[in-house]
Parts: C-alpha cells; sequence; structure tokens
C-alpha cells in the first residue's frame, strides 16, 4: 500500500505507553496484519509472549481478522514495546467502536501500566541496595 492511499484511507488512532516506550498505533478496517515500523510484528517481536500480549486486545473484542494495525514505535525496550503497543490497540479500538469499552476495562487493557523503574538514591549501589554491612 502507497503512502498516497494510505492517507485516503479512515483510521481510528490510540496512543499507548509503557515505561519510556511510546506506541502510536492506527487501525484500519479489514486486512489483518499486524505492521510495526515498517516490519511485520513477528519480524520486530520475535518471542511469541510479547506477541500475544499485543494480540490480546484484539483476540479479547473478536476483532483479529477485521482490523489492521499499523504502529509506530519508539524508546523503551523490547518488552516495553508489546506493553505500549497493547494499550495503543486497546485504546484505538475503543476509538473504533465505543461497545467495546466494557470487555477491555474487564481485562485491565485501558489501564495504563505507571510502573517505572526507580531513581537511584544518593549513598546506595542503586535504587535500594545499601551497601554491605560488615560487623569487623
Amino acid at each position: 500500500m502507497t503512502t498516497a492511499e494510505r492517507g485516503k484511507l479512515q483510521y481510528h488512532y490510540g496512543t499507548g505507553k509503557r515505561k519510556a516506550a511510546i506506541a502510536q498505533v492506527r487501525i484500519y478496517v479489514g486486512g489483518g496484519q499486524v505492521v510495526v515500523n515498517g516490519k511485520p510484528l513477528e519480524q520486530v517481536l520475535p518471542w511469541m509472549g510479547w506477541q500475544k500480549t499485543v494480540l490480546e486486545p484484539l483476540e479479547v473484542t473478536g476483532t483479529r481478522g477485521r482490523v489492521r494495525v499499523e504502529a509506530k514505535l519508539h524508546g523503551g525496550g523490547v518488552a516495553a514495546w508489546a506493553g505500549a503497543l497493547r494499550h495503543g490497540v486497546a485504546r484505538a479500538l475503543v476509538v473504533y467502536d465505543e461497545s467495546l469499552r466494557p470487555v477491555l476495562r474487564k481485562h485491565g487493557l485501558l489501564t495504563r501500566d505507571a510502573r517505572v523503574k526507580e531513581r537511584k538514591k544518593v549513598g546506595l549501589h542503586r535504587a535500594r541496595r545499601a551497601h554491605q554491612y560488615t560487623k569487623r
């Protein structure tokens, strides 16, 4: 599909975030493939667990073969990409069809996972790891 053709099609947009990763997701009606940064999902996220995470909103709502997902991902690591994509796909599905909101909400797919890496504290090795205590 060329850029000009893609510009004419109507899409539904959703932004997903997880840790430092941000996913800008567009859902087009029809198709069925998932494209991330111009590559197929299997190439970007090779581990099956990550793929299941990304496809979870589509499986739960039964829209797996009915919509095509195109996403731009940046920031974070690969595991965070999967979480950000899942969040973005869920939000875009709500824009596509508002009646899917209760199902997605029930499975916790619309909630942003707020867990991030804790900062290192002064006087410690890591965020909470203190220096080893020596008695003698």
